[in-house]
């Protein structure tokens, strides 16, 4: 057993939207061993991190308590002393209605070494994502922060509702949902006018947020016909009058839609981003792996003599990155290019190049195999071209330029291969019809996810679940798969994809 001591941060990973977690506690995350986390966290997260990660879900399917807080203390201590660097990431802020303090005081105890990570707490972002301002100098002057989950081991209420009813600001009770109706009538007891606004906010910052706004006295039933669900939160106070106006989070153009992206995982960051800044929940359902080649003698043999070439053709990111990423291992670099020109389709590969600070000499106007053999033809090369590819995908390029007599030489630098089965998450969201739409952005990838859909899934294709095609090519590869495609992007792009369903979500 090592004897380096090991380190716990208790880190506050914010109330739901995985942007919302500090720069700090993200560089605790790149640096952990083990990741202890509540089911309050979004998964989201934890792509920023290689080490083990365990949930620590409160109850199980059945119910049942999965982890007490005692065993909670001790996984963290066990961790510890074993030399790791332990990552305890918690919704919200570790030491409001967290337990935070108390776990704090285990490690203490127990001599392990802890740093605290403050979270953005839920009243504040809840409030603000529901376009509600806690304090205002027109409407709050100060703000209570309130458990509406007292310990139920206490004798009595620690709550003043005389206080409480007079309080000059806003109200914010954490929890509180199951006894919205009791909070109100104490309120209105005490002397707080039943007129008085009041919203009730669930899952919070995430596409899934749903606000009722309502006077207090109606609140409850409001919250009912709704049919709100924890986590929540309750906010009272005259602020609540602000939402009208201010309210922006629901206003996104793809808010509340769920989306599966299909793109490796270890590609998928920008179209993650993506889906959230419009509002989406991001689905990660990889059908493709990535990888490097098995046998790379073709490709040492064209490394060692790149410089013949006239053109190089990239027709997507990963073969940029699988060409260089070789070149590099092989003890070269760029300058082995020598005068080598470089074509390219599309903004992503062209950006793919930038990172190796290269140039495209040549992109198409459309993004297409077929678009960038013509007009490279009428360049009329006379040199040899050099197209870097995948083990699988489309001879029109090699068709193209073999109808104009030009030398091309095709070499593998990175392949796919299709991913045996979705994961148990997926499955559930799509048995449970909990999945809006799916990019579909190639042709194996439509095959694929036509292969992977289970059987009960396809008869609500088209209805719950839609599907958004990249191109053309691709709608037809889904359409012979038997997968009915709703809609084609115009920009042979991810984010051609999005805008297709923002306009197709705009136009239903």
């Amino acid at each position: 057993m090592t004897t380096r001591a090991g380190k716990v941060y208790l880190v506050g990973a914010g109330p739901g939207d995985p942007g919302l977690i500090s720069l700090k506690g993200l560089e605790s995350l790149q640096q952990a061993d083990f990741i202890l986390y509540d089911g309050l966290v979004n998964p989201l997260i934890l792509r920023h991190s290689r080490a083990d990660a365990e949930r620590t879900g409160r109850a199980d399917e059945a119910g049942k308590r999965v982890l007490h807080q005692q065993q909670i203390n001790e996984r963290l201590i066990e961790q510890a002393q074993l030399g790791k660097t332990v990552v305890r990431l918690k919704g919200g802020d570790p030491f409001i209605f967290g337990r935070g303090s108390e776990e704090a005081a285990a490690l203490a105890n127990a001599g392990i070494e802890f740093e605290v990570i403050p979270g953005i707490t839920a009243a504040t972002a809840a409030a603000e994502y529901a376009g509600i301002s806690l304090t205002h100098r027109d409407h709050a002057s100060a703000v209570c922060l309130i458990t509406g989950h007292e310990d139920p081991a206490k004798p009595e209420s620690a709550l003043d509702y005389n206080i409480l009813a007079h309080f000059p600001g806003t109200l914010v009770f954490y929890m509180g949902l199951h006894r919205c109706q009791e909070i109100v009538d104490s309120l209105i007891e005490a002397g707080m006018p039943a007129e008085t606004m009041g919203a009730v906010i669930t899952k919070a910052t995430t596409p899934a947020q749903k606000v009722v706004t309502e006077r207090i006295d109606k609140l409850p039933q409001r919250v009912k016909e709704a049919g709100l669900h924890p986590p929540s939160l309750i906010i009272i106070g005259n602020c609540v009058q602000q939402r009208e106006q201010i309210k922006w989070f629901e206003k996104k153009p793809l808010f509340g839609l769920r989306i599966g992206i299909t793109r490796p995982m270890e590609q998928a960051e920008p179209q993650i981003q993506r889906a959230i800044q419009l509002g989406a929940d991001p689905a990660l359902m990889p059908l493709l792996e990535i990888r490097e080649p098995e046998d790379t003698t073709q490709l040492d043999a064209v490394v060692n003599e790149i410089s013949k070439y006239e053109w190089i053709l990239f027709t997507s990111a990963n073969a940029v990155h699988g060409l260089f990423r070789h070149l590099l291992k092989c003890g070269k670099d760029l300058r082995v290019l020598g005068n080598c020109q470089l074509a390219c389709i599309g903004s992503a590969t062209s950006i793919a190049l930038k990172q190796y600070h290269l140039k495209p000499d040549l992109i198409p106007s459309k993004y297409r195999s077929e678009d960038l053999a013509r007009e490279l033809i009428k360049l009329q090369p006379t040199g040899p071209l050099l197209w870097p590819c995948a083990n699988r995908g489309r001879d029109v390029l090699e068709k193209e330029f073999h109808a104009a007599n030009i030398e091309l030489h095709q070499v593998v630098v990175y392949e796919h291969h299709d991913v045996q089965e979705l994961s148990p998450q997926c499955l559930h969201w799509l048995k449970n019809e909990e999945v809006d739409w799916v990019g579909l952005s190639s042709p194996a990838i439509a095959r694929a996810f036509a292969r992977l859909l289970p059987a009960e899934s396809h008869d609500h294709l088209g209805e719950k679940l839609k599907l958004a095609a990249i191109s053309p090519l691709t709608a037809r590869a889904a359409k012979e798969a038997g997968l009915p495609v709703q809609v084609i992007a115009e920009e042979t792009t991810w984010e051609g994809i999005f805008q297709a369903i923002i306009k197709q979500n705009h136009c239903s």
